[in-house]
């Protein structure tokens, strides 16, 4: 899992080939803590997808471009394309359907 700010979200996730997951959190967000677990589950099933983590507080401009109102959202890009979006906790059957 990577943490990624504005300086790196071109080339980590916009310039990636396959699939990246961003995971827009914040440390004093309950809900980005019991996501967390399922997220590094995920990663450890699913070599071929790329973890990516925005935290909103240290990255405001990224959250504004990406209108993200709520958190955790989850934003799955493809080959650099935003194909889904996802905003609350979910299942990992749930993320796994995004991806």
């Amino acid at each position: 899992m990577i943490h990624v700010t504005k300086d790196t979200f071109q080339r980590e996730v916009l310039d990636a080939k396959g699939t990246v997951l961003v995971d827009f959190w914040a440390s004093w967000c309950g809900p980005c803590k019991m996501i967390a677990p399922v997220l590094e589950e995920i990663e450890a099933e699913k070599p071929d997808v790329k973890i990516a983590k925005v935290n909103v507080d240290e990255e405001m401009d990224l959250a504004m471009q990406y209108q993200i109102t709520g958190i955790p959202a989850l934003l799955v890009f493809r080959d650099g394309n935003l194909q889904n979006r996802s905003v609350g906790v979910r299942p990992k059957s749930e993320i796994l359907q995004l991806l």
